[in-house]
């Protein structure tokens, strides 16, 4: 093995090799076992949700496969309409292009010329992490083979009633031409107005007083809204208002949805530019007025002069001829909630449209039972409350969208507007016998992604066909998401799969936390906050970080401040830490917690965890270069660290199986540190390096390190993967272990024998040492010096360990001699406590009495001043009442660990004093 461990030397070598042999396929004629990956988007790069979610993924799928099952890890990639179309017209603009100057058909295939050579980069960094997806299944949403299961789907539930299209309100995105799901619109308090207008009533010399935050749309108003039981306006229900501007007589209704409270009581009603006044415009069959076009401009039914103009100049040149008519009678600060599309941050309209709907509640209603029943489990159990509440108010789908690049709708028109809903144009042809004079057109719309999406646990493995890999996969045993797309994606997969396939399409929902800066903030371009995953793994220099944080955002302003940030944060840089470190990081982050703060600090601890490793490997094949015949003889240590060895396994079993990566990680963690290699690799010492151990001793040991290290890295391996597979590669031939590969060997069982014994006499040694450890620590004594160690109060079976376990205790814990005291009195010693058992370490001869009092004076002075430092500030009212509570706890803490130095530092003082 090389000296150090230098990831950057083994990861990508030992990934080529696996993709290389296929070892990702599922194998062997284990139970199956299937995860589908949530498809990136193929626009997508790695960011740390993406890169923590596979993380757990991959850690979960090669768990299994060890463990004897036939893993699928499914791969593939979404074709993401918006974003990806999106990303085509900027090429196309930067070329002083617009998408209409192709046409639709050479647009589509300038899309697929743009997938073929730039997308799907995410794929090749998900390499870069280690991700065992069987690449050989790879799919994309786009593909021959998932755009016929879209067309099947849609012509299943058209035929059955399901799909409609009809002209309802839409968000419509006037930047991107398309309608949006709810789910696509974010909406954010923004400062305001409200504008409050004069509506004459006909026939009077009275007004009512409406209030607006948008006044272009007082143009398409048709009616005036009271509630019915408000007596102020009881009497003008039934009369009419002059629409000013407009000229349009509107009638004063009543409702119950007013609320008399707010504002003056009268609310305008504009049925096609308001949901919730499209809602009270059905009740009262209202006149439906579209003011708007496609781009958000006044179209040609509103008075000449506000023709063409851009919604917002409307808003200003309405308000400006209200002031002038005298109907302008207040405008007030308002936070306004603005809905904005996510894709194009415009502002979205409500907008008349007609639109593909699917007619959800049929499908929603078996979904909601196969939670409800346990066929599906949220884990954390607490994430199926969030997914009732989304279900039982679930609204009719919207599924189409105004762009070219998707699955577009298989619906075909004649002229006389008639629909034939088939696969393709032949086949509505030969379904409503139409010849070939009927002339056909098919809809100019493409599918909601998520339509395609919402397929995803079947059509990848091949429906509609009645294919093997659907036989044998189908339901998959879980899902990993983050919670923000419970209702985008979870909700509609378990709709469409109980649908047409009859079952769920998982058993479970394993739903995590969302990364998050150490501040707990939400990693963004504009926060300057983001972290490449890749720049982990591999390191980063200063300038190329700042460039990355700062090139492509949009408020300039922020540059400085971002760059100052970073320079702070990262003055050197980010060190390479490879993926195993990264790995690790993110599975110890893997709690039930709904935000997940990510610290660099962690990476960098787990980085030494894999040093940490790769030195202990060393030093066992350096120990151990071969197995040779003869008999066998265990150690207490050896029979102890099997026990613990039994123990951890048992606990990453049952971690793994919880959804539990972060205690799995955890008991990984603190075996492999703290008592192999801390403490086994150091109780073999004594044995391998001693004249008088018997060869079958040695032969034991030997045997026991090699055969525990093996199994520590196939235990270890889901989560560390290359590390793992390096060094496995030459432990396994001389722990006489079969096999190209560490994926593909068995997950450990907890079925080693566990000797109690064996574990409570090493614990007590373990004890013994540290508190001899201890002694040294207080009283300065070099760690090289043998000290003679005192029992006082040992039981009969203190006495025996003692016995039994004096060469560990002289190598290990650098004893001199161990005597036992009955009724003597004890000279003057240092002390440790070993439950009732004290240590007692007596000091005369071992210390230079005067040296050290005054090392402990000097440094008793040294406390007393920081305790009076911080006593000051704790009385200065000023500080505890307007410095923040966390930093005034710190202070508390600061001072009362000064005081406890104090104590232990005067304790010392005291014991020499008896030495003088």
């Amino acid at each position: 093995m090389n000296k150090s461990y230098d990831p950057a030397d083994i990861e990508q070598r030992i990934y080529e090799r696996w993709e290389d042999n296929k070892w990702f396929a599922p194998r062997g004629d284990g139970e199956p076992y299937c995860i589908m990956i949530p498809p990136p988007n193929v626009t997508g790069t790695l960011h740390m949700g993406h890169a923590f979610q596979d993380t757990i993924m991959d850690a979960l799928t090669r768990f299994k496969r060890m463990d004897g099952y036939r893993a699928l890890w499914q791969p593939g990639m979404d074709h993401a309409g918006i974003a990806t179309q999106m990303v085509v017209e900027r090429l196309l603009n930067g070329e002083g292009k617009t998408k209409h100057d192709l046409g639709r058909e050479e647009f589509v295939e300038r899309v697929w010329q743009w997938k073929e050579e730039s997308g799907g980069k995410i794929e090749k960094q998900f390499r870069r992490l280690g991700a065992s997806l069987d690449w050989e299944r790879d799919r994309f949403t786009m593909d021959e083979g998932l755009s016929k299961a879209v067309a099947e789907v849609f012509v299943t539930l058209y035929d059955e009633g399901l799909i409609y299209r009809g002209k309802r309100l839409v968000n419509w995105d006037p930047v991107l031409h398309t309608a949006l799901s709810d789910l696509e619109v974010l909406s954010a308090d923004e400062p305001g107005k409200l504008w409050h207008f004069r509506y004459p009533i006909a026939g009077s010399d009275e007004s009512l007083v409406v209030a607006t935050t948008r006044p272009e749309t007082m143009l398409g108003d048709s009616a005036v809204a009271v509630h019915p039981d408000d007596e102020r306006y009881s009497h003008l229900v039934g009369r009419h208002v002059e629409l000013p501007i407009v000229g349009r007589r509107i009638p004063i209704i009543a409702d119950d949805y007013v609320d008399p409270e707010f504002g003056t009581g009268c609310v305008k009603i504009t049925p096609a530019h308001d949901f919730n006044d499209y809602e009270i415009g059905q009740r009262h069959d209202l006149a439906m007025y579209n003011v708007l076009t496609d781009d958000g401009a006044m179209n040609d039914d509103v008075p000449e002069a506000y023709r063409g103009l851009d919604r917002f100049d409307a808003r200003k040149a309405i308000v400006a001829e209200f002031e002038d008519l005298g109907l302008l009678h207040e405008i007030e600060d308002y936070t306004v909630k603005i809905p904005r599309g996510d894709r194009s941050g415009a502002v979205v309209e409500p907008y008349l449209t007609d639109q593909w709907y699917v007619k959800i509640e049929p499908l929603a209603k078996p979904a909601i039972e196969a939670v409800e029943t346990g066929k599906i489990k949220f884990v954390p159990e607490n994430w199926s409350k969030t997914y009732f509440e989304w279900m039982y108010n679930i609204q009719d789908w919207c599924i189409s969208r105004q762009l070219w690049w998707g699955h577009r709708i298989p619906a075909w028109f004649d002229e006389e507007g008639n629909v034939y809903v088939a696969p393709t144009e032949q086949d509505a042809r030969d379904k409503h016998q139409l010849g070939p004079d009927v002339t056909l057109k098919q809809d100019e719309d493409v599918l909601d992604t998520w339509f395609s999406s919402a397929l995803w646990p079947f059509s990848t493995l091949g429906w509609p066909e009645d294919s093997d890999s659907l036989k044998e996969f189908y339901p998959g045993n879980v899902l990993v998401t983050g919670f923000d797309i419970i209702f985008f994606w979870v909700a509609r997969m378990i709709m469409m799969g109980i649908k047409f396939m009859g079952d769920v399409p998982f058993r479970e929902v394993y739903i995590h936390g969302l990364i998050r800066d150490p501040d707990g903030q939400k990693m963004s371009k504009s926060k300057g906050n983001i972290l490449d995953p890749l720049d982990l793994i591999d390191g980063v220099d200063l300038d190329t970080l700042i460039e990355k944080r700062t090139t492509g955002l949009m408020q300039e302003h922020l540059k400085p401040k971002i760059e100052k940030a970073t320079r702070k944060q990262f003055p050197e840089g980010i060190d390479r830490f490879g993926a195993d470190a990264l790995r690790f990081t993110f599975a110890s982050l893997a709690t039930n917690g709904r935000d997940i703060s990510f610290d660099i600090g962690r990476i960098e601890g787990y980085k030494n965890f894999c040093n940490k490793l790769w030195n202990a490997a060393r030093y066992v094949l350096m120990n151990v270069e071969s197995l040779d015949e003869g008999d066998v003889e265990y150690s207490a240590a050896d029979r102890w660290i099997k026990t613990r060895l039994s123990q951890a396994v048992g606990k990453v079993h049952e971690h793994f199986n919880g959804y539990r990566l972060d205690l799995a990680s955890q008991a990984m963690y603190e075996f492999t540190w703290h008592e192999f290699c801390d403490w086994y690799l150091e109780l073999s010492k004594p044995v391998l390096q001693s004249d008088s151990a018997s060869e079958a001793l040695k032969r034991g040991t030997r045997k026991t390190l090699i055969e525990t290290l093996e199994t520590l890295l196939r235990l270890i391996h889901p989560i560390m993967p290359f590390v793992t597979e390096e060094i496995w590669r030459q432990v396994a031939p001389i722990a006489g272990v079969d096999g190209e590969t560490i994926m593909l060997q068995p997950f450990p069982n907890a079925d080693a024998e566990v000797d109690e014994v064996a574990a409570a006499d090493i614990d007590w040694v373990r004890k013994f040492i540290l508190g001899i450890r201890q002694i040294r620590g207080e009283m300065d004594i070099s760690p090289g010096k043998p000290l003679p160690v005192l029992l006082k109060g040992a039981t009969k079976e203190d006495r025996r360990k003692a016995r039994e376990h004096l060469p560990l205790l002289q190598r290990v814990g650098r004893v001199e001699t161990v005597e036992i005291l009955d009724d003597e009195e004890a000279p003057t010693s240092a002390t440790a406590l070993l439950d009732d058992l004290r240590l007692l370490v007596p000091m005369k001869g071992l210390i230079d009495v005067d040296a050290e009092r005054a090392r402990l004076s000097k440094q008793l002075d040294k406390v007393r001043g920081e305790l009076a430092k911080a006593t000051a500030k704790l009385s200065n009212e000023k500080f505890v009442n307007n410095a923040p509570p966390a930093v005034v706890s710190q202070e508390r803490d600061r001072a009362s660990d000064f005081q406890r130095q104090i104590d232990q530092l005067t304790e010392q003082v005291k014991k020499l004093a008896e030495l003088a």
